[in-house]
């Protein structure tokens, strides 16, 4: 059977069908990602490769599955990557292939809910900045810092370059004096929202500074009509989500992968 190669998302979008994901909305729309499927007529399975994110559809019994699930591709990216399962049986199958290099755990999609957040509740978060701190939008100095330093990379890690981001992107950036302490921002962007990536740099955490930067990316979210996905990965950031409005939909499995 042939490897697996890159592919027209539009001919396996039916594999994708009613995934509520604005990740792979994303790849479908044609804005940001690749599909891969094994090349065929009619394919049976497919991958969407996102940032760190695998996205596996289809018949997971095909042999079809098995081939994406071993592709050279994945073994060449950045490492962890996080593969996402359509069913318990493409679960079944990525832990099987890879044994002791898949690790499984738990991650927290919220309700797709449009009008839910209370823009006042929101302004308060914001306001409620810590003293000593500011927020911003991105700027060329913080875009050169996310490329430097690992814990910021993925607020800006699928946009070629400073230029891309300030078109797509957006975001807003805590700052003491000249030190980027946290962040809210587009990890991915599709035509009627993005999916948020949030993290505060170790030191200056439990200070309010990620509430502060989700509310400011929320409220101009809402002011340009996208919705602000949140996908948690684990509890802290469900219950954040929670505290600025979100709505808990479903616990899904995610497969860690270490090549």
């Amino acid at each position: 059977m042939n490897e697996a190669a890159m592919c027209d998302a539009k001919k396996v979008a039916f594999l994708f069908e009613g995934w509520e994901e604005t990740m792979v909305w994303s790849c479908l729309e044609g804005v940001m990602g690749k599909a891969w499927a094994v090349p065929s007529p009619s394919p049976q399975a497919a991958c969407i490769a996102i940032g760190d994110f695998l996205f596996f559809a289809g018949d997971a019994c095909s042999p079809e599955a098995g081939v994406l699930a071993l592709a050279k591709p994945w073994k060449q990216k950045k490492n962890p990557l996080l593969a996402i399962p359509q069913t318990e049986a493409w679960e079944r199958l990525l832990l099987s292939c890879h044994g002791s290099l898949a690790k499984k755990s738990a991650r927290y999609a919220t309700k797709k809910e449009g009008d839910i957040f209370s823009r006042e509740k929101l302004q308060g978060f914001r306001a409620a900045l810590p003293s000593g701190f500011r927020l911003s939008p991105i700027t060329p100095a913080a875009y050169r810092i996310m490329g430097k330093e690992s814990w910021a990379q993925d607020f800006c890690s699928q946009f070629s370059s400073y230029e891309d981001y300030k078109k797509r992107g957006l975001g807003f950036f805590a700052w003491q004096g000249q030190e980027l302490a946290a962040g809210a921002s587009s990890y991915t962007i599709y035509s009627q929202g993005i999916e948020i990536e949030i993290d505060t740099k170790p030191e200056y955490r439990r200070k309010g500074l990620a509430l502060a930067c989700a509310s400011a990316l929320i409220l101009r979210c809402l002011e340009q009509g996208l919705y602000p996905s949140w996908d948690a990965a684990n509890q802290a950031s469900i219950s954040l989500a929670q505290k600025l409005g979100y709505r808990f939909s479903h616990e899904y499995s995610c497969i860690e992968l270490t090549f």
